[in-house]
Parts: C-alpha cells; sequence; structure tokens
C-alpha cells in the first residue's frame, strides 16, 4: 500500500513516542501537549519537575489519547540525559527527538557584550541540542524511521542589532542541524529545523530582559497576531506526523505583521 500524506497513526498500531525538551514552558510544553493530544507517548524534558507534573496531569484530566512521562533534566546535564536515554530504550525506544529548549538573554551590543549571558545561550542552546542529539541517535539509527526536529529560530539566519549573543548560539545551532542531516540521511533519520520568528510566550523576552515585564511587553506593542507557542507546536507536529520520505528540512515561518527580521507592523 502506497502511504499517503494523511499521517493519521491506524488505531491498533502502538503509539508513537517522543523525548520533547524545554516542555515546562511556551513552544515546548505545547507541543509535548499537542503530541499526547495526537496519541503520542512523550517524555517531557525540562528542569522544573513541577511544571512538568502539571503538563502531566493536564493530559490525564483532557483523556489524551496520549499520555506525558515527566522527565526533569538540564539538557547540558550529560549524565542526566544518558540516564534518560537508557530508560527511554529500556521502555521501548523512540520515534523522534524533538529539540526546544533553548533561550535567550540580553540585549547588548557586541561591544558591551556579556560573557556570561553568551555563554548560557551558547550552551542552552548548542551545546544542549549536541548533548540530546549524541544520546538519542543510536536508537534513532536502530528505529530506521527515526526524526529530529530541532527548534531554531529566524536569528539563525537574519542578524540584528541587540542581538549577537542569540545570533551566535542559533547560527551555532542551525550549521549543527545542517550537518546532522547530512550525517543522518543514510542512517534513514530525518532531521527537520523551524525556524520561528517572532512568538509571544509567557517566558522568552521577560527572561531575556531580566525579568522587566514592561520592556517584555513593548516587544510584542501593536503587533496584529504574534505567533503563539500553540502555532509553533502545531507546525512541529505537523513535520513530524507526515510520512517518513517527506523531510520538511526548514520551515521558516513568522507572523504576517512581521514581514521580516527589521520589518514589523504595528497598529
Amino acid at each position: 500500500m502506497t502511504e499517503t500524506m494523511n499521517s493519521a497513526p491506524h488505531p491498533s498500531a502502538a503509539p508513537r513516542r517522543a523525548v520533547v525538551t524545554g516542555a515546562s514552558a511556551g513552544i515546548g510544553r505545547a507541543t509535548a501537549l499537542e503530541l499526547a493530544r495526537r496519541g503520542w507517548h512523550v517524555y517531557a524534558v525540562g528542569r522544573r519537575s513541577e511544571r512538568l507534573d502539571e503538563l502531566a496531569a493536564q493530559t490525564a484530566d483532557e483523556q489524551a489519547p496520549g499520555a506525558v512521562v515527566p522527565a526533569p533534566l538540564d539538557v547540558t546535564d550529560a549524565a542526566a540525559v544518558e540516564a534518560l536515554a537508557g530508560r527511554v530504550a529500556a521502555e521501548g525506544g523512540v520515534d523522534a527527538l524533538v529539540n526546544i529548549a533553548g533561550g535567550a538573554r540580553g540585549t547588548e551590543h557586541v561591544a558591551a557584550g556579556d560573557t556570561e549571558n553568551w555563554e548560557w545561550m551558547y550552551r542552552a542552546n548548542v551545546l544542549g541540542t549536541l548533548t540530546m542529539c549524541r544520546a538519542f541517535l543510536p536508537m534513532l539509527r536502530a528505529h530506521g524511521r527515526g526524526s529530529v526536529l530541532n527548534l531554531t529560530s529566524t536569528a539563525a539566519i537574519v542578524a540584528y542589532e541587540g542581538g549577537a549573543g542569540y545570533n551566535a548560539a542559533k547560527m551555532g545551532q542551525h550549521g549543527l542541524t545542517a550537518a546532522l542531516c547530512l550525517e543522518e540521511a543514510e542512517h534513514d533519520v530525518r532531521v527537520i529545523e523551524v525556524l520561528p520568528g517572532m512568538v509571544h510566550t509567557e517566558e522568552f523576552s521577560l527572561r531575556r530582559l531580566g525579568g522587566d515585564a514592561a520592556a517584555a511587553d513593548k516587544v510584542y506593542a501593536g503587533v496584529e497576531k504574534p505567533l503563539t507557542a500553540e502555532d509553533v507546536a502545531e507546525v512541529c507536529v505537523h513535520a513530524l506526523e507526515l510520512p517518513h520520505h517527506v523531510n520538511l528540512d526548514q520551515i521558516v515561518m513568522r507572523p504576517l505583521a512581521q514581514a521580516a527580521q527589521h520589518k514589523v507592523i504595528r497598529r
């Protein structure tokens, strides 16, 4: 039978399984929830265990066809990540690794670059992705039809003033993803990159701006319908649920009001 673009699993099929990082908030949380709603068994990775427990409880309350299993850890902690990989392998392996964890800190120009902020962004966005991929690629290769989805950013392809540290981190993650795609094609591991533009989540700009709520709100002021975490999650899940031979290598998504990185319509 020819595989079609309708990717809904057969009712008798075993549930697909995914590891989703950054699942305690924002896009990661929305992606884990959407996967569970579509019947996936999700290992939800994040540093805040109470947030992961709340997410698991929500999927249970909704009687979602899938499930969320909390997996609290820091993605840059290699020992913890290896332990999780061992647990997942023992429980049946995984169909997809979804690297959402990351983030930005600071908006200083290069001349005033904060080394601590830059190091944090590199660790969170690049080394965290490396650590997760290194641990889970063996089982994805063994699976025969595995997928890796890395969430980067339009900051990975367009630089902007005050964004150098985040640009550098996301461009690094973008380069890692491009190399990974070349390296894993022969192992039948599909590599997908999603590059969102302006997304209004509860924490991204607030954390980047040191907890200044007024400054964070100003980022989105006057922008009609910036992307939401749920918008990005829907795109991520769609890419993962397409037939395996269909690879959306790079998906750039912006709100209509953001015509380009440097042009945002504010009304």
